[in-house]
């Protein structure tokens, strides 16, 4: 069985590479070869006031809008071809787990019952906030960051051909630390799916999901949006909310502290690449995902919001 899960794992791996190294491959060159013409400078121009309230630079805007519209692995993509600071990416990273994807995962959301309003919400809210308060509160940082295998050129092409070449390298070397990660996680994955972890975690999630202010059945919830995220988990958790008669007020609560803190695996490890503290990011999430979580179901305890409507149909 074992040997099944690793050869199934690695299948899986190696289509999950090729699949996300088909948005980060192309991603990372574009961008890369753009610093070279105006239309990059025109962009950091236009949006660096704003960036700054957040502590970051004006191309900052670049991963921010590829990891919202696309995904975390194409705003990776992007960090890869540009200079910040440890800080900048520190904050960029801490952004963009509270807020991707937002489009299909907004979608899954709803598909399960939660308002959009409250995702955006509370997604935007939490990046933008973290954000801000990073940024007050750290004053360190100010070194430039190294991207793992990518090493920091001190000199630009001047040559089409250079800037081409240049631009090939980042991009393939960000896909070889993309497979670095994402294989050895999938078959950490299909194992644990083998083994049929996810209603063993489940149980052991009961008694946390009550302590947030949930019933015991939304545990299976919690569980697929902790470790397979609201995109790749989305399936078990639509049929889950549907099969144990989860409440309106709990799968909202659900989704509140998940879109904080979801993927916790994978989302943790794929910033691994860019050279930061990776504890202190997961740390930061599941704090606030719990506080927040806490603190919404008990305004909704004392005011009743949400409490007529029981349960899905």
């Amino acid at each position: 069985m074992l040997l099944h899960s690793l050869k199934k794992g690695l299948l899986v791996g190696l289509k999950t590479t090729w699949t996300l190294g088909k948005i980060i491959f192309p991603v990372t060159m574009i961008v890369a070869i753009l610093q070279y013409t105006p239309v990059l400078p025109w962009l950091i121009k236009l949006v660096s006031p704003l960036m700054k309230l957040l502590g970051l630079s004006g191309d900052a805007a670049i991963p921010l809008v590829l990891g919202n519209f696309l995904n975390l692995y194409a705003a990776i993509g992007a960090i890869l071809t540009l200079d910040f600071s440890v800080k900048e990416v520190f904050i960029l990273a801490v952004m963009l787990s509270f807020s991707h994807n937002l489009f299909i995962e907004s979608g899954v959301a709803m598909k399960a019952g939660v308002k959009l309003w409250i995702v955006l919400t509370t997604r935007l809210g939490l990046a933008t906030l973290s954000a801000f308060v990073i940024n007050l509160v750290w004053h360190g940082g100010s070194q430039a960051a190294q991207y793992g295998l990518i090493e920091n050129k001190t000199t630009h092409a001047t040559t089409l051909a250079g800037i081409f070449l240049q631009a090939l390298e980042k991009a393939g070397l960000g896909i070889l630390q993309l497979a670095m990660i994402v294989i050895p996680l999938m078959v950490v994955v299909q194992i644990l799916k083998d083994i049929e972890w996810l209603k063993k975690f489940s149980k052991t999630m009961a008694p946390v999901t009550r302590s947030l202010g949930m019933q015991e059945n939304t545990s299976t919830t919690m569980a697929a949006g902790l470790f397979f995220g609201l995109a790749y988990g989305a399936g078990v958790m639509i049929q889950a909310v549907k099969e144990d008669g989860v409440s309106k007020k709990d799968v909202t609560l659900a989704f509140i502290f998940l879109v904080a803190c979801h993927a916790v695996v994978e989302d943790t490890l794929i910033f691994v690449p860019l050279g930061i503290p990776v504890w202190p990011l997961f740390l930061i999430r599941l704090g606030v995902a719990i506080t927040l979580t806490l603190i919404v179901g008990n305004i909704w305890k004392r005011t009743g919001f949400l409490r007529k409507e029981a349960t899905y149909e």
